[in-house]
């Protein structure tokens, strides 16, 4: 079943309000996105009749098991991808909002592969103890640097030849 980046948002923003109070209320939630009480209500009614929530007689909202799993996906995905691009040298402000928009678009495939290539090299040392994500940043920088020199043009016109 389809689930877009909407609903995908709200069951992600319920996991983490669930992890850090421990409870989550449309309130809540609302508060957490800078939303309406009235969006939030009418965004958590369609999570309910699609059994992605349950909703108690106080208000109080859980994840059901198929809710938990889209949500913890989600936040994976925001989580590794945030990681990457702090390595990288992007700032944490920057990363986490990138994150959130790429998370949503980056397909399985891609996600597995990207995850697959962290995992493994993540701990991998080089002869000069280099992280990974340092020895990334070094062929960037030496690609960029190296088709600078050949062809002599703007430094910001040849990230995007070689990213």
């Amino acid at each position: 079943m389809f689930i877009n980046e909407s609903a995908e948002n709200y069951l992600e923003t319920i996991l983490m309000i669930q992890r850090k109070e421990g409870s989550v209320r449309s309130i809540d939630i609302a508060n957490e996105l800078n939303f309406s009480k009235p969006s939030i209500s009418v965004a958590m009614k369609h999570l309910k009749e699609d059994e992605y929530i349950q909703m108690d007689p106080k208000g109080f909202i859980t994840l059901t098991d198929k809710g938990r799993k889209v949500a913890e996906q989600i936040y994976d995905r925001h989580q590794l991808i945030a990681k990457i691009l702090i390595n990288l040298g992007v700032n944490p402000e920057t990363a986490y909002v990138d994150s959130c928009k790429i998370e949503h678009d980056l397909s399985q495939e891609s996600y597995d592969k990207i995850k697959e290539f962290v995992i493994k090299n993540e701990n991998a040392a080089d002869p000069n103890n280099e992280s990974m994500f340092k020895r990334i940043r070094n062929i960037i920088d030496d690609s960029i640097l190296e088709k600078k020199k050949k062809k002599d043009i703007p430094l910001s016109e040849m990230i995007d030849d070689v990213i």
